[in-house]
């Protein structure tokens, strides 16, 4: 019984949790299409953000393990 229980806890926090996040995201976008500057900010970031993924994946690529060296 006391499994059940909890499993019910753990399913009601991840509905609260996902409700939540949806809840975020949607204020997110209301304010972004509200407030056009803060629109190009996340933009900007996202762009910012790609650009640093790809010089960090480059960089990781090209550096030789050190196993290899052997």
């Amino acid at each position: 019984p006391e499994m059940a229980l909890l499993r019910f806890l753990l399913c009601l926090f991840a509905f609260i949790g996902a409700l939540a996040a949806a809840g975020t995201l949607v204020v997110s976008i209301v304010l972004m299409l509200r407030f056009p500057p803060l629109l190009v900010a996340v933009l900007l970031a996202c762009w910012i953000l790609n650009r640093l993924l790809k010089v960090l994946s480059a960089s990781i690529q090209n550096k030789p393990t050190k196993n290899t060296a052997t």
